[in-house]
C-alpha cells in the first residue's frame, strides 16, 4: 500500500513540478548601461496585438513594456512583473506613397523602417540621433534629435494603436481620444501598450555636413542668427567641452545640390571595433584625453565638409560609442531642458556643479527645439535648448549614491531657470523636483486612474512618482 502511494507521489512530482517551476521561473531584465537588473516574473515576446490583447486583458498582476531597452533607470521593468518584449512586433504594415507616411508595429527598430522607405527616397521627420533604438519606446519618451525646426517626435506622428488595461484595442490621435494620445506619447508605457503607429515623413535629400568652432557665450545669438529661421539647415548640433565648458564645437547639415561624397544610402551598422573601444576608454580617461578630443580628434574628424544622404546622417549605430566594458565603470546619459531666453544663466551653474563634483564628462551636445504644448509630459512647453551630458560613472552603490547628488543639484539649476529634465535617466529627482518640473503630471495621473485603475503598468519610474 505505502509503495503504491509512494509511486503516486512521485509521479505527480514529475508531472506537476516542471510546470511549477515554469510558472514561477524567473528572468533579469537590465538596460544598456547595465546598472539597473530586474528581476522580473517572466519574458515574453508576443507577435500580434491580438496576443497582446488577450495577455493583458487576462493577467492581473503587474505588467511593463520594453524594446531595444536604452532608457537608463528602469522605465521599463519592475519587480515580478510580466515583462512584454516588443521587439517581435516588427513589421511594416503600411507605406502610403501618396500621404509620405508610413504604419509600422511598435517593435520595429528606426533602421528596419528607414530600409523600407530609403529605396521609395524617402525619409523620417523625426526620429533620435540613432537608429537601433524601437519605435514604441522612442514614442514612449517622445524623443527628439538634431533636426533643426522641429523638436519632440510627437510632431510627426500621426495616430497610434494602442492596448489598454482591459485587454481593449483603441486607435489614438490629435482628433480621436486626444488625451489618451498625448498622454501615452511621452507616457513611458504607464496607460497601455502602444502597438502600431502611423508616421509622417519626408524626402531624403543630399545633405552637407560642415563643422565650426566658437565660444559658448556666443552660440546663442549665432544660432538665432544663422540657424533657428534656416530654410537649407536640416540637423545641427553643438559639442560643449569639458572641464572648462567654453568652447564648443558646433554642426550644422544642410541641403545642397551637391554630389554625395559617401555612396552609402544608409550608415554601415557599426558596432565599435576593439580599437575604438580603447580610443573612447582613453579619451575618457587618459592624460590629456579631452584635450587631444577637443584639439585633435574632432578637428580631424570634422576637418572638411562631407556631402551624404538624409537616411545616412539619420541611421547612424549607437556600437560606434560602446564601451570595451561596462563592469567597473560605465557611460551614462543625462538630459535638461533650458528655455532659450536662459541659455546664457544656465552654462555657468552646469560647469561649476559638474566641476565641484568632479564628473567625468566627455562631452555635452547641445540641440534646439520648438514648444511642445500637447503631451501632458512635455519636457518642451516652451522653446528649448537641450544639453545632452554624456558622462562616465562607477558601478557601485557608492558610485551611483554620488551621481544622485550631483543630479538632482542639476534639476535644480534647471528648474530655477524655468526648465526640465529628462525622464528616461537614472532615477535620482525627487517627487517634489518631478512635480515642479512636470506640472501636468497631476492630469496624466489622473488619466491612468481611469484607463489604469488597477494600476496593471508600471515601471521604476511610476514606482517612484505615481501614487494610485
Amino acid at each position: 500500500m505505502f509503495k503504491r502511494l509512494y509511486v503516486k507521489l512521485l509521479v505527480c512530482l514529475v508531472v506537476i513540478l516542471p510546470f511549477q517551476m515554469a510558472a514561477s521561473a524567473q528572468e533579469t531584465v537590465n538596460d544598456i548601461t547595465q546598472l539597473n537588473p530586474i528581476m522580473v516574473e517572466r519574458v515574453i515576446a508576443p507577435t500580434s496585438v491580438l496576443e497582446i490583447s488577450q495577455l493583458v486583458g487576462s493577467h492581473n498582476g503587474p505588467i511593463s513594456i520594453g524594446g531595444g531597452r536604452y532608457s537608463q533607470g528602469g522605465q521599463t521593468a519592475c519587480e515580478a512583473c510580466l515583462f512584454i518584449d516588443m521587439r517581435q512586433m516588427n513589421r511594416d504594415l503600411k507605406l502610403d506613397l501618396a500621404r509620405k507616411q508610413i504604419t509600422v508595429e511598435a517593435g520595429i527598430s528606426w533602421r528596419a523602417v528607414q530600409e523600407v522607405i530609403d529605396p521609395e527616397n524617402l525619409s523620417m521627420r523625426i526620429m533620435q540621433s540613432f537608429s537601433n533604438f524601437t519605435v514604441g519606446g522612442s514614442l514612449s519618451v517622445n524623443a527628439h534629435g538634431r533636426y533643426v525646426g522641429e523638436g519632440p517626435i510627437v510632431r510627426s506622428v500621426d495616430s497610434i494603436k494602442m492596448v489598454l488595461a482591459d485587454g481593449s484595442i483603441v486607435m489614438a490621435s490629435r482628433t480621436e481620444n486626444p488625451q489618451l494620445f498625448f498622454g501615452a506619447i511621452g507616457g513611458y508605457g504607464g496607460l497601455g501598450v502602444i502597438v502600431e503607429a502611423t508616421l509622417n515623413l519626408t524626402d531624403n535629400v543630399s545633405v552637407e555636413r560642415v563643422a565650426m568652432r566658437m565660444k559658448v557665450k556666443d552660440y546663442k545669438a549665432w544660432f538665432f542668427e544663422n540657424i533657428r529661421g534656416s530654410k537649407t539647415a536640416v540637423f545641427h548640433n553643438a559639442t560643449l567641452y569639458p572641464n572648462e565648458y567654453k568652447d564648443l564645437n558646433v554642426v550644422t547639415i544642410s541641403t545642397t545640390s551637391k554630389p554625395v561624397d559617401i555612396q552609402d544610402r544608409l550608415a554601415p551598422p557599426n558596432p565599435a571595433g576593439s580599437t575604438k573601444r580603447s580610443l573612447i576608454g582613453w579619451l575618457s580617461n587618459g592624460l590629456f584625453g579631452k584635450q587631444v578630443k577637443q584639439y585633435i580628434y574632432d578637428p580631424a574628424i570634422y576637418a572638411e565638409p562631407r556631402v551624404a544622404w538624409r537616411n545616412y546622417e539619420a541611421s547612424l549605430d549607437v556600437g560606434s560609442i560602446e564601451p570595451e566594458s561596462r563592469e567597473k565603470t560605465t557611460y551614462v546619459l543625462q538630459e535638461y531642458f533650458i528655455p532659450v531666453e536662459n541659455f546664457d544663466a544656465f552654462v555657468p551653474r552646469l560647469r561649476a556643479i559638474l566641476n565641484d563634483r568632479k564628473v567625468n564628462v566627455l562631452n555635452v551636445a547641445i540641440r534646439h527645439a520648438l514648444p511642445d504644448q500637447d503631451t501632458l509630459l512635455s519636457w518642451a512647453p516652451t522653446e528649448v535648448f537641450s544639453f545632452v551630458l554624456y558622462y562616465q560613472q562607477g558601478t557601485t552603490e557608492a558610485d551611483k549614491q554620488a551621481v544622485g547628488v550631483w543630479t538632482r543639484e542639476l534639476i535644480d539649476a534647471a528648474l530655477d531657470n524655468g526648465g526640465r529634465y529628462y525622464l528616461p535617466y537614472q532615477i535620482h529627482a525627487t517627487r517634489e523636483q518631478f512635480l515642479k518640473a512636470y506640472g501636468r503630471a497631476p492630469e496624466y495621473f489622473e488619466l491612468k486612474q481611469r484607463v489604469d485603475p488597477s494600476y496593471k503598468f508600471r515601471n521604476k519610474l511610476w514606482e517612484a512618482y505615481y501614487r494610485p
